[in-house]
């Protein structure tokens, strides 16, 4: 997994798109839950991805894809992995996955596509508010602020990230000001 996935990213980085059928899609609906029960628990699954709506698959270079809804980007996934919301789509349900919150050192880091290190989350001012395993979604905030400005994935559990205190503890797969953000809708 690399932090510089949606660097580049804009509209003449789409190399195929295609509808999904209606199977494809329950099929990518059951992972979605099963990685975010918090959007099947409180119903917001069905505002999210309606069952009865087209949904269509974006195909990027490296292997990335993007779940769109009427234009709008709303979970990526690379090489058939786990997938993950976008920022805009988290901003509006922040408690559909864990959350950890970076120091003040990390966030120009973190905004630049750095990963994120442990000791960056570990510190004083940072927050480990939810325990997760290695090779889990998360959300990662910055201090003092109310919205994420990232999404990872843990290259370690919250355990190990304390217990070691070194290393990278989360591969940054989305941030603020990345080229995916920039592009809030795509054709």
């Amino acid at each position: 997994m690399t932090s510089q996935l949606f660097k580049t990213f804009g509209k003449d980085k789409v190399s195929g798109h295609s509808q999904l059928k209606a199977s494809a899609q329950r099929a990518i609906r059951g992972r979605i839950i099963e990685d975010y029960p918090y959007l099947s628990e409180t119903g917001v699954i069905d505002v999210i991805l309606p069952k009865k709506q087209d949904l269509v698959l974006i195909k990027l270079p490296e292997y990335v894809q993007l779940l769109v809804l009427d234009k709008t980007p709303l979970f990526f996934s690379m090489r058939d992995g786990p997938w993950f919301p976008t920022l805009r789509l988290l901003h509006q349900y922040p408690d559909m996955m864990p959350k950890l919150r970076a120091d003040l050192g990390a966030i120009k880091f973190v905004l630049s596509g750095a990963n994120i290190m442990a000791p960056g989350l570990t510190s004083p001012g940072a927050t480990i508010h939810d325990e997760v395993e290695e090779g889990r979604a998360v959300a990662i905030y910055a201090e003092g602020k109310e919205h994420a400005m990232a999404v990872g994935y843990t290259k370690m559990s919250t355990a190990q990230m304390r217990e070691l205190n070194k290393g990278i503890g989360v591969d940054n797969l989305h941030y603020l000001t990345d080229g995916l953000w920039n592009t809030p809708t795509v054709a």
